[in-house]
């Protein structure tokens, strides 16, 4: 089977979205992972119903599908990127927050909602931290089932759901609803875990419903351009061929807005004659 490949509008922050959605289609992507935040789609707009209208139609005209992202930089906070989360003061916000993304994604025609644990307070010891996530997860679990919206959580380098043994902990502790998936960024398997990216796929290729793709080195979290880094692109993209993957996988360079009109038909291109070189071997 071949793979569906998207792009994460954190880096298209230089282009207005309908811009960015026909920079997609042309270079042959087949969906968005669209970040809730000012550039792109305003959950805070007066005339967010609207605007939801106007990129459902826009979607359906380039053949383009949606998952939702949660990880704008500073969507709740100006001045403190990522907060509130979870698992701090203010976590009533992000529920109602990751709340609103649920709507919107069920508006707009999105099956899938990303979203992660935010980083340990400071003030919060471990314990305390975890059951504030678990209780904001439960809240957030049920009101996507009301709307027949899956959860992809992810785990991220530096938060307290780090490791993909974080997420099996998380999905335990909630007695693994039917509703939590996993989103799997290819380049945090180089990052933070022991094993090679393929079995990392292997090992949770049932509960994938969204996978970031980027390039990245051992202990460095920084999404990297893929050949950049110490990813085995073409190990990864045939272990999620293999397991029959049906979701998007959109690549994630967050910090390449500046240089979007090159990097997202050369990223695509990459990712096709990788996927090309393992089904060949």
């Amino acid at each position: 089977m071949s793979l569906r490949y998207g792009y994460v509008t954190n880096g298209l922050g230089d282009h207005r979205l309908p811009e960015a959605l026909h920079l997609l289609a042309d270079a042959g992507y087949e969906g968005v992972a669209l970040t809730l935040d000012h550039v792109h789609l305003d959950p805070d707009a007066p005339d967010l119903d609207a605007a939801i209208a106007g990129l459902r139609d826009l979607l359906a005209t380039l053949d383009l599908d949606l998952v939702i992202e949660t990880g704008g930089r500073f969507v709740l906070d100006p001045r403190r990127k990522h907060h509130p989360s979870l698992l701090s003061s203010g976590r009533e916000r992000r529920i109602d927050f990751l709340v609103r993304a649920i709507d919107i994604a069920a508006d707009a025609g999105a099956p899938v909602v990303s979203m992660w644990s935010g980083t340990l307070p400071d003030d919060v010891d471990r314990e305390t931290a975890w059951q504030r996530l678990l209780a904001g997860c439960d809240l957030v679990l049920a009101h996507a089932a009301d709307r027949g919206v899956t959860i992809g959580f992810e785990p991220e380098p530096g938060m307290l759901v780090e490791t993909l043994d974080d997420y099996e902990a998380l999905g335990r502790a909630l007695g693994r609803p039917a509703g939590l998936g996993l989103t799997l960024d290819l380049g945090h398997c180089v990052c933070v875990e022991d094993a090679p990216v393929d079995e990392c796929v292997r090992r949770f290729a049932r509960r994938l419903v969204h996978v970031h793709a980027d390039d990245m080195r051992h202990g460095v979290h920084e999404h990297l351009m893929f050949g950049d880094g110490e990813l085995d692109t073409g190990a990864a993209l045939g272990a999620l061929r293999e397991a029959g993957y049906a979701g998007l996988v959109a690549v994630e360079l967050s910090r390449h807005s500046h240089a979007a009109h090159e990097v997202v038909p050369a990223a695509i291109a990459a990712l096709r004659a990788h996927d090309r070189e393992g089904a060949l071997t």
